[in-house]
C-alpha cells in the first residue's frame, strides 16, 4: 500500500510541476491559477441524469489540471490535496451554499471509491480532497465538516470507458447512507463533493441515496454538488464557458 512515506517523499524530495512538468516546484503558477477559482460556475452534463442536484466546478478539466487530478488519484501524489481542495472550496463558495457570518453548517459528502480501489491507490481521493476543502472553508469562516456517509451496498463495475447510460445502470441503487451516517449531517446544509464530473451519473446516485435516507436526508436536503473539475462542454451547456 501507498502510505506516509509516499507523502513525506513529495514533501522533501525536489519535484516537477504534476500539471505541466515545470522544475522543482509541486504546482507552478500557472496550474495554481488554473485551480484558483476565477473559472468557477455551475455546470450541466448532458444527457442530465434524473436527480442531479445542482452542480458547480471551480476549473475545466484539461491540460494541466487534468494531470494534477490524475497524479493525486492514480500516481499517489498526496500533497496536491491541498491545492485541490482549494479548488473544492471555491467551487462550493461559488455555489452560495455557505459564507462568512451564514447560519448553519456545511457538511461535504464525499462520493465514496470501492474497496477495491482504495487499496490499489493507496487513499480515497475524493475524501481526502474533502478534508482539505473542509479546512479551507473554516479558514474563510465558513463552518464545514467532512461527513463520509455514504458506502457502496453492491459491486459495481469500473467505469472507465463506459457511456453515461451504461454509467447509470451500473450505479444505480449502489450507494447508500451508512447506519448511524445520518446523524452526522442533521443541521448541516449537504453538499455532495467529487473530484471530476463527467455524466453526472455518480453524484445523482450520491443524491438519491441521500434523500432516501429519511428526513435528515429529505427532498431539498442536498443544495448543491461541488467538483475540482468538469469537462468544457458542461460549462458551455448553460450557457456560461469559461476564461482561456
Amino acid at each position: 500500500m501507498r502510505g506516509w512515506w509516499q507523502e513525506l517523499a513529495g514533501l522533501v524530495l525536489p519535484v516537477d510541476c504534476a500539471g505541466c512538468g515545470a522544475v522543482r516546484v509541486l504546482v507552478c503558477d500557472g496550474c495554481r491559477e488554473a485551480l484558483g477559482g476565477a473559472a468557477a460556475g455551475p455546470v450541466r452534463p448532458s444527457p442530465r441524469p434524473v436527480g442531479l442536484p445542482a452542480v458547480w466546478a471551480a476549473a475545466v478539466y484539461d491540460g494541466g489540471v487534468r494531470s494534477l487530478l490524475l497524479a493525486h488519484k492514480e500516481r499517489g501524489a498526496l500533497p496536491l490535496a491541498g491545492v485541490l481542495g482549494a479548488a473544492l472550496a471555491a467551487a462550493v463558495l461559488a455555489g452560495g451554499t455557505g459564507g462568512p457570518g451564514e447560519a448553519g453548517e456545511v457538511a461535504l459528502v464525499p462520493v465514496p471509491s470501492a474497496r477495491r480501489q482504495v487499496r490499489a491507490r493507496g487513499h480515497d481521493p475524493a475524501r481526502r480532497i474533502a478534508l482539505a476543502a473542509a479546512g479551507r472553508l473554516r479558514r474563510a469562516g465558513v463552518p464545514a465538516r467532512v461527513a463520509p456517509v455514504l458506502g457502496l451496498r453492491r459491486a459495481v463495475a469500473d467505469q472507465a470507458g463506459l457511456g453515461a447510460r451504461q454509467r447509470r445502470e451500473n450505479l444505480t441503487g449502489a450507494l447508500a447512507v451508512r447506519r448511524g451516517g445520518r446523524r452526522l449531517t442533521d443541521g448541516a446544509r449537504i453538499v455532495l463533493v467529487d473530484d471530476l464530473i463527467t455524466t453526472g451519473a455518480t453524484l445523482a446516485e450520491a443524491a438519491r441515496a441521500v434523500r432516501a435516507a429519511g428526513p435528515a436526508g429529505g427532498p431539498g436536503a442536498v443544495l448543491r454538488a461541488a467538483v475540482v473539475a468538469a469537462p468544457v462542454d458542461s460549462f458551455r451547456r448553460i450557457g456560461r464557458a469559461p476564461r482561456d
